[in-house]
């Protein structure tokens, strides 16, 4: 059996005004690491960090100018470390002491070593750093993904709530579906609770234990998209200071839930069909596939299989990412749920707010399940908290909810009052209509950014 040559690994630069120096360390170094850069002059330091990536940096202490104190080797590692703090980096002087080994490691060395080395020595000092270096990317990855899931995890209601036969039905296709690796959509209305169904999938799921990462798809812009989906390397763009892994790599071995999957413009859509083709990712800047391991979830308030007959959602994306349909009713066709979720909301404020509030009055309850929810759950949410809030009683009556609506009418032409509150409201309402629940379109025609229409939404208690 044929022996294979393992795979070197790890990408070395070395600094050092002496080019007998350089040479043999190139020679050496090169048959046991991928890549091995020289660079005599250390000003050119910041610009070579700026426009590469190395895992380990030999930064000499001594130059012509300076020859024995290490100052300017000081000097180019506190520079190193103030472009890129998680550098991995090995001092190597002719004039090595104690006390400057002690120093150099508390400045943020890796380690020292003295001129004439022994390979075996450099070598295994090298060995070391690059194993380093593999760590404190982990470690930048793991915290990452962290971050991310704690910023998904930091939202109210967690839990999805109902007994009627439309969710009874939903609970039954996430039972099948969630030990499989099928890829699902999830359909429904603005404020129905897709996330809560994409994260009830997951928690299911043979990846239950691996992170899940959540993506509003109508929040990323153009110029953007590859870079938060795909990642970029240091110096791919002005603003790229260090590399960043995409969503896509963040996800990866766990669960990718894309939101508002139907906003994405077409060139999008061919970018995001190419990668969950192939299964890798090119960050922007990098020629190296990296590859992908992820469960995807998508869901949409757009009517997307009209906008495939309209060419604006390519079929061969929609085959893709809908192996299994999950329609989320509006809560207008689960209005037998409306107690059970009060229940919920009332005990969650309750204790958030400090207020002794026990239930909802009967006839309270009546008011809330005649009421048509174009907000769906999410206004629900917001109209008992708000009930909480004003309240003086134990007891939520039909007063204590404001309703912005009366029950199934439609706003007309003209406002009832001329409060410009009440205008800016139904205005925001008619928009939204207009481009049936996408915010995005909604926010450019009332000439607003998404982040603002959001805070009028919240205001009026319509989010």
């Amino acid at each position: 059996m044929k022996h294979q040559t393992p795979t070197k690994q790890g990408k070395l630069l070395i600094v050092d005004d002496d080019e007998d120096v350089l040479t043999a360390a190139r020679l050496f170094l090169k048959q046991h690491v991928a890549s091995v850069h020289t660079e005599k002059n250390p000003e050119k330091i910041p610009f070579l960090l700026t426009n590469e990536s190395y895992d380990v940096i030999l930064l000499d202490m001594n130059y012509t100018r300076d020859a024995t104190s290490g100052k300017e080797g000081f000097h180019w590692l506190n520079k190193i470390m103030e472009i890129d703090p998680s550098a991995v980096v090995i001092l190597i002087t002719a004039y090595g002491d104690i006390d400057m080994a002690v120093r150099a490691i508390k400045e943020g060395a890796m380690d020292f070593i003295t001129k004439p080395w022994q390979n075996e020595k450099l070598l295994a000092t090298v060995n070391a750093a690059l194993n380093l270096r593999r760590s404190r990317i982990q470690v930048t990855s793991l915290r990452q993904q962290q971050q991310q899931l704690s910023a998904d995890l930091d939202q109210p209601f967690h839990d999805m709530i109902g007994t009627s036969p439309a969710m009874r039905e939903v609970f039954g296709i996430i039972e099948k579906v969630a030990k499989t690796d099928a890829n699902i959509l999830i359909i429904g209305e603005n404020g129905t609770g897709k996330e809560l169904v994409a994260r009830a999938i997951h928690r299911q799921s043979e990846r239950a234990n691996e992170v899940f990462i959540s993506v509003d798809m109508g929040s990323i812009t153009e110029t953007l998209f590859e870079s938060e989906m795909f990642g970029h390397v240091k110096g791919a763009f002005t603003d790229a200071k260090q590399e960043k892994p995409g969503r896509f790599e963040v996800a990866s071995g766990g669960t990718l839930f894309l939101d508002e999957i139907g906003n994405i413009s077409l060139q999008q859509q061919s970018k995001l069909l190419t990668v969950l083709q192939n299964r890798e990712v090119y960050r922007v800047g990098s020629n190296t596939p990296r590859p992908i391991d992820i469960r995807l979830l998508c869901a949409t308030n757009m009517p997307i299989h009209e906008m495939v007959d309209k060419n604006k959602f390519r079929q061969d994306l929609l085959y893709r990412i809908n192996t299994v349909e999950i329609h989320v009713p509006p809560l207008r066709e689960r209005v037998e749920d409306i107690p059970l979720m009060v229940e919920h909301f009332i005990s969650l404020y309750s204790q958030r707010y400090r207020k002794n509030i026990k239930r909802c009055d009967p006839a309270a309850l009546k008011k809330l399940e005649k009421y048509s929810w174009p907000g769906n759950i999410r206004e629900l949410q917001h109209a008992v908290e708000r009930a909480i809030i004003m309240s003086d009683t134990e007891v939520l009556q039909p007063q204590d909810f404001l309703l912005h609506r009366s029950e199934h009418a439609e706003y007309g032409t003209h406002a009832e009052s001329f409060k410009l509150d009440d205008v800016e409201k139904i205005t925001i309402l008619k928009a939204i209509d207009k481009h049936e629940g996408n915010i995005s379109k909604a926010a450019k025609e009332l000439g607003l950014t998404r982040a603002s229409l959001y805070r009028r939404l919240e205001k009026y208690g319509l989010q």
